[in-house]
């Protein structure tokens, strides 16, 4: 898996998410999701969200994701 192909996951599912992922490997990811559809949902949740994008690739292609799972707002605050 590239770092697009998995961004281009979680867009699928998650229409309008601002998406940005990295990779050293292509095995181990860093990603960063702003969306309005985390507002009011607790991170449990949000991670819920993306692992359900990702489906049965999180644990075989997809050795590992770490998760920063924003709101507009959150990110924003944030400076981002």
């Amino acid at each position: 898996m590239t770092p697009q192909q998995v961004a281009d996951l979680i867009r699928q599912s998650l229409p309008g998410a601002d998406v940005i992922v990295r990779s050293g490997d292509n095995v181990h990811f860093e990603s960063r999701i702003v969306s309005s559809t985390f507002a009011g949902k607790r991170l449990l949740q949000r991670h819920q969200l993306v692992y359900a994008a990702l489906g049965a690739l999180m644990g075989g292609e997809i050795h590992a994701l770490s998760i920063d799972a924003l709101t507009p707002e959150e990110s924003a605050a944030r400076g981002g």
